[in-house]
């Protein structure tokens, strides 16, 4: 099977837009498509760029022809398999988010499908991850961590509560939740220590947590 060719779209797309009333012209300066409305012509012309696969070189492109028509699209060829799917999709939210429309153009079957139109782009906002996110700033003790550090390496809110119950047992020996929690100021000790997500404490009676060993080898001195 020869190798897909810019070209190999140009057909597809043309024969959409004619469907939707459009008069097409391919190549007229910088774009690769233009269509306009031959009963509208104070209507914007749409423009729409051809790629066989979707790169910054093919937004890069779309963005500068944004500055003709506020109508531009992209156009691929159509995804073969989930994998190329779930990739196909982050695409579609890139181009909603730059106001760009996304065409995916079946060649063997010479059909094309509108995943997105060109439109401005207004992102919703969420309430709960902000507040979690400030909650998450608000706990922390310093800036303990540099940026770029991977997510098992960070050192958290959570973190700095687990070292501080760890370093109380270490100097104090075992001891009652609540005593933990009055002592360190961690009101979540006992949930904390209960959890044990790092491997630090043991249950030595109810409601009583000491060291673990590897609590003991990574605690302070």
């Amino acid at each position: 099977m020869s190798k897909l060719r810019e070209t190999d779209l140009y057909l597809p797309v043309k024969v959409h837009f004619e469907g939707l009333g459009y008069e097409v012209k391919a190549e007229v300066k910088d774009a690769d498509v233009m269509a306009v409305r031959p009963d509208a012509p104070d209507e914007p012309p749409v423009i729409i760029e051809l790629k066989t696969g979707f790169s910054l070189i093919l937004l890069h492109q779309a963005i500068a022809r944004q500055t003709i028509t506020d109508q531009v699209y992209v156009a691929v060829p159509r995804w073969k398999g989930r994998a190329a799917w779930k990739t196909f999709k982050g695409n579609i939210s890139i181009c909603k988010r730059l106001g760009l429309g996304m065409l995916s153009v079946n060649v063997a079957e010479g059909t094309v499908q509108v995943h997105n139109d060109p439109k401005p782009f207004k992102p919703r906002k969420n309430p709960k991850r902000k507040e979690k996110l400030q909650k998450e700033f608000d706990a922390r003790e310093g800036d303990p961590n540099v940026g770029g550090t991977p997510g098992g390496g960070r050192n958290t809110a959570y973190r700095q509560d687990a070292e501080k119950c760890r370093d109380y047992l270490i100097a104090n020996g075992p001891t009652k939740g609540a005593e933990v929690a009055n002592a360190t100021g961690i009101t979540r000790a006992t949930t904390l220590m209960r959890s044990n997500h790092y491997g630090w404490f043991d249950k030595v009676g109810t409601g009583v947590y000491g060291i673990s060993p590897l609590g003991a080898a990574e605690g302070s001195d």
